[in-house]
């Protein structure tokens, strides 16, 4: 059984496809909560590259979305050979500092294993410290922007 039309809770999500391997799985035989974070950071990352964003982009610019909270909610397990797609979208932000990025993973049969939410800021690279978003996030990440 393949993931045809996954029941996401925001239309047209970024997402990555994932098989959950032996070495995600814990000492209680499913996928580990660590996987799942993990996996968020995946396709968060993999997102931003995606609208021209990426790791190289943020250097030189020496700005960067820094992750400021997080939050997870696991709703139900995985196992070893399911296959899942990671959703994510950008659900809200203020145009200056700040935003929020939401998750969804679902399982090949259609349940909804986890939702999750990370809370970022808009910081200097080089002195760590908070800064407006330069104009190249507003351009990049303004048009993902769900709300």
């Amino acid at each position: 059984m393949g993931i045809s039309e996954p029941d996401w809770d925001y239309p047209d999500p970024f997402f990555l496809d994932r098989l959950v391997l032996e070495d995600d799985v814990d000492e209680l035989l499913h996928t580990n909560n660590t996987v799942y974070v993990h996996w968020c950071q995946e396709v968060a990352w993999a997102h931003s590259a995606q609208l021209g964003l990426n790791i190289d982009r943020y250097k030189e610019l020496d700005r960067a979305m820094a992750i400021t909270y997080s939050e997870y909610k696991y709703l139900r397990a995985s196992n070893v050979g399911d296959k899942v797609k990671i959703g994510t979208w950008i659900v809200s932000w203020d145009k200056k500092l700040t935003m929020k990025r939401e998750f969804q993973v679902i399982r090949e049969d259609g349940a909804t294993l986890l939702r999750g939410a990370m809370h970022f800021a808009c910081i200097e690279i080089s002195t760590g410290k908070p800064r407006r978003l330069p104009k190249e996030f507003v351009e990049g990440y303004g048009p993902a922007v769900l709300i």
